[in-house]
């Protein structure tokens, strides 16, 4: 009987530190801010190739805005953080390791959009960044040294396109700087102009695609463009919900990617450095998924390896890749801030 009784006042102990521990979970979960909860709710699905380090950046309340766009310069191992509003700086300037170095206090900045690092690896990069504002800075492409002098300026500052100049832009919504020079952008984040230009490392118009529309070669929102190592350029045809691929040199339409985007359009589109998997950020399904990147040769069709979710409303935007690392860094607008992911490794080494 006693033994009984024992038994019984051990289980009712235990049940009840039990309901404590719940109670008082939830209570200290339900104090975390908003902010601690966009930092660490995601998801991997399929093989998980990245895992969030929730570390970087060591001081997370510096964001201020809406983050836009981020870009890395791996060989000065900085990332550069573009962000919108009337009170904040535009840009943020971190170490890789999430040190704060400095920020762009700038009044030549309107309302950043893509932001990429020019020639990382030599002993004069630069920054240029996409100014989608409608006031007498916007519509423009800048070019600002490291610490956010500005250098030059592509287009009319103040003045929307009309479709006839290609220098003349609309909104436009990224760049990329190969490391020949050449200059590629996709001119239309929502504005009248819907184009995909390269110029020559002078400023020559080389080829552009500039007609609206849902066919081959035709863009609707194009935003987001890079060059991978096979002269393919690869464009996020947003409002057509695909990506289009073209031949660098020449501007010939190479293939389209669709099947992989009818729940949501691509936002952008990175590679990782050992060319296998293409990065592309989904807004509105708040996701970053990672594609099989073909060869070269035939482009094929596009194929989801990994999915990484994000919590509801962070509203992934643009990404980058450090191309030594690995480690991916996503804009989110909707929770205010970058985040910082590496690659997992498997079997005493990363994927790379």
């Amino acid at each position: 009987m006693k033994k009984r009784s024992h038994a019984c006042l051990l289980a009712t102990t235990m049940a009840s530190v039990f309901l404590l521990m719940v109670v008082l979970y939830g209570t200290i979960s339900s104090q975390h801010p908003e902010s601690s909860h966009f930092k660490h709710e995601y998801q991997l699905l399929g093989r998980p190739l990245f895992k969030l380090d929730i570390s970087w950046p060591k001081y997370p309340e510096l964001f201020g805005g809406n983050v836009y766009g981020v870009a890395v310069n791996h060989y000065a191992e900085v990332v550069y953080v573009a962000q919108r509003g009337d009170t904040v700086p535009k840009v943020l300037v971190f170490t890789t390791t999430g040190d704060f170095l400095m920020s762009w206090n700038t009044s030549t900045l309107e309302m950043p959009h893509g932001i990429f690092v020019a020639d990382p690896e030599s002993s004069n990069p630069t920054v240029w960044i996409t100014d989608v504002g409608n006031g007498p800075y916007g519509h423009c492409i800048k070019q600002y040294s490291p610490s956010g002098n500005l250098l030059q300026v592509l287009g009319t500052a103040g003045t929307s396109g009309t479709r006839l100049n290609p220098l003349q832009f609309d909104q436009p919504a990224e760049v990329f700087v190969h490391s020949s020079g050449e200059i590629y952008i996709v001119d239309g984040d929502g504005g009248a102009n819907n184009r995909l230009i390269k110029l020559s490392k002078d400023l020559e118009v080389l080829w552009v695609h500039g007609e609206r529309g849902p066919g081959l070669a035709q863009l609707y929102i194009p935003h987001s463009v890079m060059v991978d190592s096979y002269q393919r350029v690869w464009v996020a045809d947003r409002g057509n919900k695909r990506i289009q691929v073209f031949n660098a040199a020449t501007g010939d339409w190479l293939a389209t990617w669709g099947s992989c985007f009818t729940e949501d359009a691509p936002y952008s589109v990175r590679l990782t450095p050992d060319r296998k998997y293409m990065v592309v950020a989904q807004l509105n399904t708040n996701q970053v998924s990672l594609l099989e990147a073909p060869p070269v040769g035939a482009v094929g069709q596009c194929r989801v390896v990994s999915v990484i979710r994000l919590a509801d409303d962070v509203k992934p935007h643009l990404v980058d890749v450090d191309q030594k690392t690995g480690s991916l860094y996503v804009a989110e607008i909707g929770a205010g801030q970058a985040q910082k992911y590496v690659p997992f490794h498997q079997g005493g080494g990363s994927f790379y």
